[in-house]
């Protein structure tokens, strides 16, 4: 009965932490088969340890560049779209205009629709401006794309927000500009936060809009596709690794990060 009693105390967290190790073992995966010496073309079985892939991860002729291409992507891609993003939320919070129920459904399409569908659309649209698809037609559609989440992520931050701080603010004879910058966007820099790290990696991600509007540019995504057709390198393991292992060592400084704000506060 104890045993009975200690699993149902602990229930939800077994869950969680069963739930939470399905998910990393792709991962896991992932970091193994980087140390992998495969004797074929194909890195699907396991053969000799080797850290060969690590010593040379360009190894692989076009993948740094394919990878260097991506991130130049990403980067601008979640620069524009948290601006803009940022910019939508405050004022479909802060102010009240016609077609503001409109925008507000519009917002959620691109987030609801099929990808497919988002890029077959984009692309028409790249086709009849006459535009030659490559490097500034992804960073568009991909600007397109990640727009939708950076305005939910801040909108919900903006929402919460006690409007009697910025009021506060003002009556200690703050202006616009002090009031924005010292006391609206501190607060509202986590949701600003998380919406540009999603569109990172939703823009780093993306291989079917991507698809649709590379021309001739192929990024990181499209070269691993490539590549699964011909063999799949070593090295691809050990960039999706490094890229893993960078988010968790991202994840674990804001939280360490905020622990220490939380106990100055207290």
């Amino acid at each position: 009965m104890s045993v009975l009693n200690w699993l149902k105390r602990h229930l939800v967290v077994i869950a969680g932490l069963l739930t939470l190790g399905y998910l990393l073992l792709p991962n896991v995966i992932v970091t193994v088969f980087s140390f992998n010496k495969p004797k074929g073309r194909f890195n699907y079985q396991w053969q000799q340890f080797s850290t060969d892939a690590w010593k040379d991860p360009c190894g692989v002729a076009d993948m740094c560049g394919s990878l260097s291409i991506s991130l130049q992507i990403a980067l601008w891609a979640t620069i524009g779209a948290t601006v803009l993003g940022t910019m939508i939320a405050f004022a479909l919070v802060r102010y009240r205009f016609r077609a503001r129920s409109t925008v507000n459904s519009l917002i959620f399409l691109p987030m609801a629709m099929p990808e497919v569908v988002m890029a077959a659309s984009l692309l028409t649209l790249f086709l009849n401006l006459g535009a030659q698809l490559g490097f500034w037609t992804i960073l568009i559609a991909h600007i397109m794309f990640c727009l939708s989440f950076v305005v939910v992520a801040v909108k919900a931050r903006v929402m919460s927000m006690d409007p009697r701080l910025e009021q506060a603010a003002q009556d200690l004879y703050a202006g616009p500009a002090q009031t924005f910058l010292r006391v609206t966007l501190p607060i509202a820099a986590p949701g600003i936060a998380a919406g540009a790290l999603l569109s990172f990696a939703l823009s780093f991600d993306d291989f079917i809009i991507t698809n649709f509007n590379a021309g001739s540019t192929v990024t990181f995504p499209m070269f691993v596709w490539g590549s699964a057709q011909r063999g799949t390198p070593v090295q691809i393991n050990v960039i999706g690794t490094a890229m893993f292992l960078v988010a968790v060592l991202l994840v674990l400084s804001s939280m360490i990060i905020g622990n220490r704000r939380n106990k100055q506060k207290a």
